[in-house]
C-alpha cells in the first residue's frame, strides 16, 4: 500500500497545469499592443493574401476562413491573430 504523504501525483498535475497556462499566456496577443496603424497594415496584408474580403456595400471585412464579418480593422486583426494561434496549436497537438 502506498503512503499518501509520498504521493506526488497531485503536485505534478498542478505543476503541469501551471506550465500549460504560462505557455498559453505567452502565446496570447495583448490587444493593447495593437494600434490602428498596425491593424490596418495587417488587414491590408490579409486582403492581399485573399484571407479577408472587403464588402464595401455593407462596410465590413469578411474573414474568409471563418466566414465572420467585422466592421473594425482592429477587431479583425486581433481575431485573426487568435484564430491563427488556435489553428497552430491544433496542428501541434495532432
Amino acid at each position: 500500500m502506498s503512503d499518501p504523504l509520498d504521493d506526488t501525483s497531485a503536485d505534478y498535475k498542478q505543476f503541469e497545469q501551471t506550465l500549460l497556462a504560462q505557455d498559453r499566456d505567452a502565446a496570447a496577443v495583448a490587444t493593447g499592443d495593437i494600434d490602428d496603424a498596425m491593424a490596418r497594415n495587417r488587414v491590408s496584408e490579409l486582403v492581399d493574401a485573399e484571407v479577408v474580403t472587403p464588402v464595401p456595400e455593407d462596410q465590413v471585412l469578411v474573414h474568409e476562413p471563418s466566414s465572420i464579418a467585422f466592421d473594425s480593422t482592429t477587431q479583425l486583426a486581433v481575431f485573426h491573430w487568435g484564430w491563427t494561434a488556435a489553428r497552430d496549436a491544433d496542428e501541434e497537438n495532432e
